[in-house]
């Protein structure tokens, strides 16, 4: 029964961080032709890709976090999110940058990914 639980769990928390990563790189690259034709400022470019990172973690563990303990699988799902993009980003060119900057999007991920994930635990008791 316990062996079961972690499957449904590890599961639940490798779905949300790979949707909010997939959500995310979409979202982005979209985001990348509007910057280029615009020409936006560096400080823009940073705000859309927080939103859409903050948007993406909350979103995918909302969908994919259900069941009891749905506040640590989202802060899991959160987590496993952000450091799945970090790394996804470093391969595509982006670099690989742990900063105060990282530490607080890594802080932030994780209490949307608690908060999706209770949402969504919520809504499907409903």
């Amino acid at each position: 029964m316990e062996r079961e639980f972690a499957l449904k769990t590890a599961k639940q928390i490798a779905l949300a961080a790979l949707f909010g990563t997939i959500f995310s790189l979409t979202a982005l690259a979209v985001a990348a032709i509007f910057v280029k034709q615009f020409v936006l400022p560096q400080t823009t470019v940073t705000a859309i890709g927080w939103c859409v990172k903050c948007v993406a973690a909350f979103l995918s563990c909302a969908l994919f976090i259900r069941g009891e303990r749905a506040v640590p699988k989202g802060i899991g799902a959160g987590v496993s999110f952000t450091v799945l993009t970090l790394l996804l980003f470093a391969a595509i060119g982006g670099g690989f940058h742990i900063d105060g900057f990282f530490v607080l999007e890594l802080a932030v991920c994780a209490i949307l990914g608690g908060a999706g994930g209770l949402l969504g635990a919520k809504l499907r008791k409903a």
